[in-house]
């Protein structure tokens, strides 16, 4: 019989993969113009405030190839995997108005937007060259990128920074600053163009989630969790997209094991196999146009004799969405995350509730550069990026879990929840929408 079934699970997993219909995915030469076409705008048309609002005169960014400075991979064109030799881009802020000139002290022009300003011939030390430009503009405020908060922040590494503070000398060194809170900015900021294409992206993700958790592709008392997890990574390749983290799929029953945050997502058991009656959650994202996704859903396995989610279920995860909903009404400009981590848990637990937030900026990073509302095991508040200001145009990863005592299992279970959403003026919204009900396996028509 074992044999049989191992049989029949290859069978299932070498079936070609179903033809879901997904939103359009662009060839790579289309993404590439996409992309370019994103940062081009990025440049021209938000990065002159955001220098102003920040008081940097001079921006620049220095990073050597394959130990690439984590914003200098958001500028390069889409043509460019990594940095070449050393690549050194300046942005200088020509002032009201007149937009930020930018230069490559480089061999050849940066894409489209970063124009070559050093020519080895004429001039061969690159450090010297970098000191005219300097010199020849005068600025005031000379930002790089240097951080004890955000590791996003703090691209430049020991080496260059000696190497520039020599080449520059005293006057202009003694003008260098943080660029903290203006690369935190760049990365941060969502732009018009930037959210026309992210609901498709996160459309995308909810698919291939949603197609993950269905019967063509789990048969119960057969497949995994583990084969689940490398369906998801095998589906991820066959679209033609990357993933910035290994999914995972785990398990909640009517067993006596209790809940475990580490084990969940971290040290999963290898071969767990999917049952009726079980709880299934998901942790998933995709990187497709330089934007990432992160979604966490469940899924229900319908034993033979059900036709849709026990009541119980739909109670604990209706208490997810309240908490969801608690969290982003929460969201107010200038707030820093921990205030708003302290006022969503307080109203939570006044309701009843047992919340878990941990919620984080989402973009051309999947943990990336923001306000951080909390994490799974600092529930009191995060020192340093928790106590970052909110600012309108930003997104975020809305993750968190809400736990309820389940009479029918006679134990605790989390309802873990985690769906992409954007912050402006109008509050927090779910770029693609938001699981609001428990998926079932196999699917039922709704009733007439």
């Amino acid at each position: 019989m074992k044999q049989l079934l191992t049989i029949t699970l290859l069978i299932i997993l070498s079936l070609p993969l179903s033809a879901q219909n997904y939103p359009h995915i662009f060839p790579m030469k289309e993404r590439a113009a996409v992309i370019n076409d994103m940062l081009k705008d990025k440049v021209e048309n938000y990065l002159p405030e955001m220098m102003r609002e920040t008081g940097i005169d001079m921006w620049i960014i220095v990073s050597r190839e394959y130990n690439e400075d984590p914003v200098i991979e958001t500028m390069l064109p889409a043509t460019w995997l990594a940095a070449r030799r050393r690549t050194i881009l300046v942005m200088h802020d020509l002032g009201p108005g007149k937009g930020v000139e930018t230069l490559a002290v480089a061999r050849y022009d940066v894409g489209e937007v970063f124009k070559k300003a050093w020519d080895k011939e004429k001039e061969p030390n690159q450090w010297k060259r970098l000191k005219e430009i300097i010199e020849e503009r005068d600025p005031e405020r000379i930002g790089i990128n240097i951080s004890e908060i955000w590791g996003h922040a703090d691209g430049m590494v020991v080496t260059d920074y000696e190497e520039m503070k020599e080449a520059i000398g005293k006057k202009y060194t003694d003008r260098l600053v943080s660029a903290e809170k203006l690369a935190v900015s760049w990365l941060e900021t969502r732009t018009e163009k930037e959210m026309q294409v992210y609901p498709q992206i996160v459309r995308i993700a909810h698919q291939i989630i949603a197609e993950g958790f269905s019967d063509a592709v789990i048969q119960p008392g057969i497949t995994t969790t583990e084969d689940v997890v490398w369906w998801y990574r095998e589906k991820i390749r066959e679209l033609k997209l990357i993933t910035w983290f290994h999914p995972s799929v785990s398990i909640q029953r009517a067993d006596p094991e209790s809940f475990d945050h580490l084990r969940t997502f971290d040290s999963r058991p290898g071969e767990n196999m999917i049952m009726p009656g079980d709880l299934l959650h998901v942790d998933f994202g995709i990187k497709y146009l330089r934007l990432n996704t992160d979604t966490q859903q469940h899924a229900y396995v319908l034993r033979p004799e059900e036709t849709e989610v026990p009541d119980y279920l739909v109670h604990a995860f209706e208490n997810g969405n309240r908490l969801q909903d608690i969290f982003t009404n929460n969201f107010k400009e200038g707030r820093t995350g921990n205030e708003v981590l302290k006022m969503s848990r307080e109203q939570a637990i006044e309701e009843g509730l047992k919340p878990s937030i941990y919620t984080h900026p989402i973009g051309y990073h999947g943990h990336a550069a923001g306000t951080t509302l909390g994490m799974w095991d600092a529930q009191g508040g995060v020192p340093g990026d928790g106590d970052y200001p909110l600012h309108l145009n930003t997104a975020y990863s809305i993750e968190l879990n809400a736990a309820t005592y389940i009479e029918e299992w006679g134990k605790e279970i989390r309802i873990m929840l985690e769906e992409d959403a954007f912050f402006d003026d109008s509050g927090v919204w779910y770029i693609d929408g938001r699981q609001r009900e428990i998926m079932m396996i196999p699917r039922v028509p709704a009733k007439q």
